[in-house]
């Protein structure tokens, strides 16, 4: 082989890595925006959470409580 079929031939091999490289990128970036969406929920519903259980420690009545006359 010569040297510019050798060289051709290793320019195919990283010409092909790099693509795989990309997609890979690609795909663990989807992964973690979707990741860090479930996050962000998810630290909502705890703060909320936390928030209701610090209304019901401290005795504050529920919001939606039946009315007096049940």
């Amino acid at each position: 082989m010569s040297d510019a079929a050798a060289l051709a031939e290793r320019i195919d091999v990283l010409e092909t890595r790099l693509a795989y490289q990309d997609e890979a990128i690609e795909t663990l970036n989807e992964t973690i925006t979707a990741q860090w969406t479930v996050i962000d929920r998810l630290k909502r519903e705890v703060a909320m959470l936390s928030e209701r259980l610090e209304e019901a420690a401290s005795g504050a009545q529920p919001v939606d409580r039946p009315p007096p006359h049940y």
